[in-house]
Order: C-alpha cells, then sequence, then structure tokens
C-alpha cells in the first residue's frame, strides 16, 4: 500500500451521474485503507465516502438509496462488475478503478 495508510484508486461516472460529481467524469482519490473500526475500506465505505466528500450536488438520492447504490446503477470494479467482487463488501486495492454507469434515463 502506498505509504501505509492510505490507496490511490480512480473512480469514474458517467451515464449522467457525473453531474452530481462536479460534471468530472474521472477522480483521482486517496483513500485510508482502513476504515474508523480498523476494517479495510470497502465499496459500501466509498460510496458513503462519495456522497459525504466528493458529491457537490444535493441530489444524493440520485446515486445511493438507503444507504446502497440505488438500484439501476452498474457498478465495474476494474471492468468487472461488482457482483462477482463481492459487491460492497469489495476491498479496495491499490490502483482499483471503480466505475459507477446510470442506466436510468427520462425525467
Amino acid at each position: 500500500m502506498e505509504s501505509g495508510n492510505t490507496i490511490p484508486i480512480i473512480v469514474e461516472f458517467s451515464g449522467g451521474l457525473e453531474m452530481l460529481f462536479s460534471d468530472e467524469r474521472k477522480h483521482k482519490l486517496s483513500v485510508p485503507a482502513k476504515d474508523d473500526q480498523g476494517n479495510a475500506v470497502n465499496i459500501g465505505w466509498l460510496v458513503q465516502h462519495l456522497c459525504q466528500e466528493v458529491m457537490k450536488d444535493s441530489r444524493k438520492e440520485m446515486f445511493v438509496l438507503d444507504g446502497h447504490v440505488r438500484p439501476g446503477i452498474l457498478v465495474l470494479i476494474n471492468d468487472a462488475d461488482w457482483e462477482l467482487e463481492g459487491e460492497a463488501s469489495y476491498a479496495l486495492q491499490p490502483d482499483d478503478n471503480i466505475l459507477f454507469v446510470s442506466t436510468l434515463h427520462g425525467g
């Protein structure tokens, strides 16, 4: 791990989600290796972190629902569906690329 206490990752948004994140599609982040309880940070932690620290838009319900990634948003971890990786429990690794793609359209 980078310096033992942070992990460099890339988070990308597409399908309209980028508008919730300052219209930026790609974010290079450095996240802590462990959460407040000393556990490895995972996608579930990352989603909360994105909502609290990265998202500037107030419409968080377009990204999360009941604390989880909203249905209709595909999550890819290094180009693989997160369902193959354990979904929210997947522990982040250095240089992971996490892509959130909205498949929801319309108003």
